[in-house]
């Protein structure tokens, strides 16, 4: 069995937009699997750390966003990743209202440059197949509790997508 990891990601909208994050290159050090691709906002929870102390802590390292100028920041579902190529993962997907003054765009960390993409374009980024999957029930505004979603891929091609609303 492959050891799974636990993650956080968040999708911050303002108006009728939503921050993204564009992978860069290398991520501190190591190879990145996203280089290129559109992704919210998060990452790995750490010992000892929720997953909402976690989110919270991405999005001010990665935006110098605080939880202060988020609106609604909740749980909006948990997303499983199965993967022949690389670990598993339980990602646990954040959504929330940016109400700050400071546009954190044009800005870059560690982790790549981040972006206002309007909501009616997120289908046309370069994303993983399964995160338009996760977008379908995310951005509908029909679907407002909790889902579980469970992703199969084999190395980068989707293979599976089964939703539990």
């Amino acid at each position: 069995m492959n050891p799974v990891k636990l993650t956080t990601l968040c999708y911050l909208t303002r108006n009728d937009e939503v921050l993204f994050i564009v992978k860069g290159d290398t991520v501190k050090n190591r190879k990145n699997l996203n280089v290129g691709k559109y992704l919210g906002v998060g990452g790995h929870i750490e010992d000892n750390e929720s997953a909402y102390e976690c989110i919270v802590r991405e999005i001010r390292e990665e935006t110098g966003i605080t939880a202060g100028d988020i609106k609604g920041l909740k749980l909006r579902s948990v997303a499983t990743f199965i993967n022949d190529s690389c670990d598993n993962e339980v990602m646990y997907i954040y959504k929330g209202e940016y109400t700050g003054d400071t546009d954190p765009c044009p800005g870059s960390c560690d982790e790549g440059r981040l972006c206002w993409v309007k909501r009616k374009d997120i289908f046309d980024i370069p994303t993983w197949e399964g995160d338009r999957e996760i977008f379908k029930y995310l951005f509908d505004d029909r679907y407002s509790d909790v889902f579980e979603i469970k992703l199969i891929y084999s190395k980068d091609e989707l293979i599976s997508a089964d939703t539990y609303l």
